[in-house]
């Protein structure tokens, strides 16, 4: 894996042992990428949140394109490490962007976050056999915390063929599919 764009355009990353991360394809980063320059027109300056970073390849790459905060939640601390040296190596190769990895749960962060501003774009990785009950949960707890604005996009990657309905507050705003994951966009009613 390595970053596609940006400041570190280019650098490899590390990558978790074993199968306990799915990293996200590098096509697929790409596509994401794409998507979000075409809605803000750039990733420059934005506020990236990272939900099941894994390895935090999503997360250094908005860290790459310019994102002005990023924050990436993993819960298997040897992956959350893998993730926190990956920021680092990107974090060297920019400004003054800043980014956290925080080595907890999804759910355990969401409980205990105090949003001073919600985030620009929130990008969902959960483990495939997350079920979409569950993912709704984590939406309708991101938007009670007031993570998102009338402009915040959602990303969720989930398999091909399990599908997502959104939480009555959004809607769905594109589906992207690249073999056997698809990336549903969504934002607030």
């Amino acid at each position: 894996m390595r970053i596609i764009a940006g400041s570190a355009k280019g650098r490899t990353l590390l990558s978790p042992l074993g199968d306990s991360a799915r990293p996200t394809s590098d096509r697929a980063r790409e596509a994401i990428f794409s998507s979000l320059e075409s809605e803000f027109g750039d990733v420059d300056g934005i506020s990236f949140l990272d939900l099941f970073a894994g390895s935090g390849a999503v997360a250094a790459e908005a860290l790459s394109r310019g994102a002005v905060r990023v924050v990436a939640v993993e819960g298997d601390r040897d992956n959350a490490e893998v993730a926190r040296s990956n920021l680092e190596m990107v974090r060297k190769s920019t400004d003054t962007n800043e980014s956290e990895v925080h080595a907890l749960t999804v759910e355990r962060y969401l409980s205990g976050i105090h949003a001073l501003k919600p985030f620009d774009v929130i990008f969902l990785d959960p483990p495939y056999e997350h079920s979409n009950s569950s993912i709704t949960e984590i939406l309708e707890t991101i938007i009670k915390k007031n993570l998102l604005h009338e402009k915040s996009l959602v990303v969720i990657e989930r398999e091909s063929k399990s599908g997502f309905t959104w939480p009555p507050a959004m809607r769905e705003v594109k589906v992207r599919r690249y073999g056997h994951a698809s990336m549903h966009y969504g934002e607030l009613n």
